[in-house]
């Protein structure tokens, strides 16, 4: 494999320069922004594994910040691993502090997220218009089948991810008209992707947050601990 092999997928780039990409690039400091409110809404509640989301979320801010200026397969992998880690972390997250799972329950139903990408990806291939952004739509289908398992459980928790679920599927859609809005928008829609995406991972970190505070399993599990 070309590790410096150039990508060009975005309707901004139009040449291999570092600043070919000035918004998208320049846009990736929403995700720092959010990571920063985080850290210090987090401020007197122990809580490792949001703190843990929040690092990778200025992570992501930061992969992205060199895909979209380097531009190289080298710095997609960057990009989107801290994505897919953020995904683990809090689905695992939820399995234990919401769901009251123990850790090899937690661990092993987290671990169900790639047979259930895998599944659902191909399907989503199929949506017209929706092209390799497909990889995303089994995100926010997950967190509203957790939404609506939750609802009677804890309805605070579900409606949070019924919230975050929606704010995903619009950045996707801007996502996806990025290339064929090209020649209507020459500056492209991607940048929307970051904002919207940098507001739902910080507003579902607030999620897990008050989830801690007042889910009962994430008390009784505390306490354990205490």
């Amino acid at each position: 494999m070309n590790w410096m092999q150039q990508i060009d997928g975005y309707c901004e780039r139009v040449s291999p320069d570092y600043w070919a990409e000035p918004i998208n690039a320049v846009t990736n400091a929403a995700f720092l922004l959010a990571a920063f409110i985080m850290w210090r809404q987090m401020r007197g509640q122990k809580a490792p594994l949001a703190r843990l989301l929040i690092v990778l979320l200025a992570i992501i801010g930061v992969g992205s910040y060199l895909f979209h200026t380097h531009a190289q397969i080298w710095a997609a992998i960057v990009d989107v691993t801290p994505i897919l880690l953020f995904v683990l972390v809090y689905i695992f997250a939820i399995n234990r502090d919401v769901w009251g799972m123990n850790f090899w329950t937690a661990s092993g139903v987290t671990l169900l997220f790639f047979p259930f990408a895998a599944a659902t990806i191909p399907v989503f291939q199929l949506v017209p218009g929706l092209g390799g952004s497909s990889a995303y739509a089994p995100i926010p289908l997950l967190i509203l089948i957790y939404a609506v398992l939750l609802r009677r459980r804890v309805p605070d928790v579900a409606q949070g991810l019924a919230i975050g679920a929606a704010i995903l599927i619009v950045s996707i859609t801007f996502r996806a008209i990025d290339e064929p809005l090209c020649a209507q928008v020459p500056a492209g829609t991607h940048f929307m992707w970051h904002i919207l995406n940098a507001t739902m991972l910080g507003w579902m970190i607030e999620v897990y947050r008050r989830a801690l505070l007042f889910s009962p399993a994430a008390s009784a599990r505390h306490k354990s601990h205490s």
